[in-house]
């Protein structure tokens, strides 16, 4: 299906309940993102920059519905006001949060039509002033955009860039890579159309060109697309997992998540990639697709290495996969599938060493390649402790008889009891 660009020539255009979702999204991870940084009591002051690079128009109309809904740039402000209450509410110390905005718009009609409604909402004083407004290609700003928040932020570049393009061309990966090297706290929420992606990689002969304007040249290992459908009977689980692989290596980012977004009416599939430089940011957005798991699927399997050939294996995720044809979609059954493949991937890579390995670093070295959060590690390693097939050993000596309280520095070890996994 050929995607539609919206259009706001006469007002707000129609928005699907798919879409709705990402921001839904974002407005759910803003929330978590300032509850984690305003955690310290003696904190007085939160320097970040908010960039939408795709800003639209402000406002849309549910498809179904027919309700007004608020689009990111809205989402960005109001997250803002409502992180500045809740956070301050009870304490002795207020927090003040210094934040400015960027939103740039190629469109002209979506450009006018947002300067139309955010001052309608009030916003109009502080355009220019806190709210920078650009009718421009975001790839066009960056490097301007990327300035002001080193001089604002010249420790840590604190910032969240949601690139929320039409399709897949406009954002390459020179261009993340650009921003995570100058910016070491900058975090991007990067959509990027794999269904409209995949159906133009049937065309043939212009892939090599995207692919190297992309900056992931070669991913393919030589191969064409028609061999790759012609040899490989899950050639689509493929590509998308060789294609995601090389954005997410190749955009310079040390962590990020593998999750997607469906269309329910079968068509439209993209990509909602949180990438980070910290696996503490990761596992927030994880526990948010979590949380919100409606819409979002991803076609790996449960446990630690996900992306393992096409993407998943028929034959170990055949029983799961029997009750979600659509793939892992985070629900209850994902949890628990989740946690049995963690039972039995984590006493591998802890027997894989003598000295076991720290939670930590078992988390941010395994997290990339997993749909678990941090917590669904510590589901699994409780059971582990009960049937005590690993120990848990903090730092000042002792042993955890739960992991509900496991600290990242305590050091998962293997138990007496290894009969079970002697062999591995």
């Amino acid at each position: 299906m050929t995607l539609k660009q919206y259009n706001w020539k006469n007002g707000p255009d129609l928005i699907q309940q798919h879409s709705v979702a990402k921001h839904r999204i974002l407005q759910a991870y803003l929330a978590a993102y300032f509850r984690t940084l305003v955690s310290s009591p003696n904190q007085d002051v939160l320097r970040l920059t908010l960039v939408d690079g795709f800003a639209g128009g402000g406002l849309y109309v549910h498809n179904d519905t027919r309700e007004t809904v608020k689009g990111s740039p809205f989402i960005f402000l109001e997250a803002t006001r409502e992180a500045e209450f809740v956070i301050n509410k009870d304490r002795r110390k207020p927090v003040q949060l210094q934040v400015d905005y960027f939103f740039t718009e190629a469109d002209h009609h979506a450009y006018t039509h947002l300067v139309k409604v955010l001052r309608e909402a009030g916003y109009g004083d502080k355009i220019g002033n806190g709210i920078f407004i650009e009718e421009a290609r975001f790839q066009d700003k960056a490097d301007a955009i990327i300035a002001f928040i080193k001089k604002k932020s010249p420790k840590n570049g604190r910032s969240i860039f949601a690139l929320d393009q039409y399709g897949y061309k406009e954002v390459p990966t020179q261009l993340l890579r650009k921003i995570f090297d100058a910016l070491p706290s900058a975090e991007v929420i990067l959509t990027f159309g794999v269904d409209s992606f995949m159906n133009f990689a049937s065309d043939g002969d212009q892939v090599k060109d995207l692919l190297d304007g992309l900056g992931i040249p070669d991913i393919f290992g030589g191969r064409s697309v028609e061999e790759i459908k012609s040899s490989d009977r899950d050639w689509r689980l493929f590509l998308q997992s060789t294609l995601y692989r090389r954005l997410v290596e190749n955009c310079g980012a040390r962590h990020f998540t593998p999750f997607f977004i469906r269309n329910r009416g079968g068509h439209g599939d993209y990509w909602l990639i949180h990438m980070s430089q910290h696996h503490r940011a990761r596992d927030v957005m994880t526990e948010v697709h979590w949380a919100n798991n409606n819409y979002f699927i991803h076609y790996g399997g449960a446990g630690l290495d996900m992306f393992q050939m096409v993407g998943y294996d028929p034959v170990h995720d055949a029983s799961y996969l029997q009750q979600s044809p659509l793939g892992f979609e985070f629900d209850d059954v994902a949890r628990r599938a989740s946690i049995a493949a963690l039972n039995e991937h984590i006493p591998r890579r802890v027997y894989a060493d003598d000295t076991g390995i720290s939670f930590g670093e078992l988390f941010a070295t395994t997290c990339n390649s997993s749909p678990a959060s941090a917590q669904i590690y510590r589901d699994s390693i409780g059971q582990l402790l009960a049937e005590q097939i690993i120990e848990v050993v903090p730092a000042d000596g002792g042993r955890r008889r739960s992991a509900a309280q496991i600290k990242a520095t305590d050091q998962i070890i293997a138990s007496n009891q290894r009969t079970l996994f002697a062999a591995i």
